[in-house]
């Protein structure tokens, strides 16, 4: 058994979700916020047999995009009178962590 721990930006969380749940995983999800935009994510919670792991790897990357964003630059975030520029950034897609089940029970 494996726990799947996908980190998806909330733009893609509902596409994400209905796809799994459309080809019979059952996931949790919780709400999360990066360390970097501080902006909103969903991580998904998914155990699964080993023989599954790819396949439901492949749904979440069917449906988590990359994508351009323009955010202020870190000069802005400090106290004084600097000047904000925007920097564009990539943000979207998932990250996602893998890890061995020892034992698992829906009760």
């Amino acid at each position: 058994m494996k726990l799947i721990y996908a980190i998806v930006n909330n733009d893609d969380s509902h596409a994400v979700s209905n796809s799994l749940t459309k080809n019979g995983f059952s996931a949790t999800k919780l709400a999360s916020t990066g360390g970097f935009l501080m902006a909103g994510n969903t991580t998904f919670l998914v155990c699964s047999d080993d023989d599954k792991v790819d396949e439901i790897i492949e749904i979440i990357r069917q449906h988590s995009h990359k994508r351009k964003q323009f955010v202020p630059s870190a000069a802005s975030y400090g106290v004084g009178s600097y000047t904000s520029f925007p920097v564009e950034v990539s943000v979207g897609g998932a990250t996602i962590f893998v890890t061995d089940i020892e034992r698992f029970e829906k009760v």
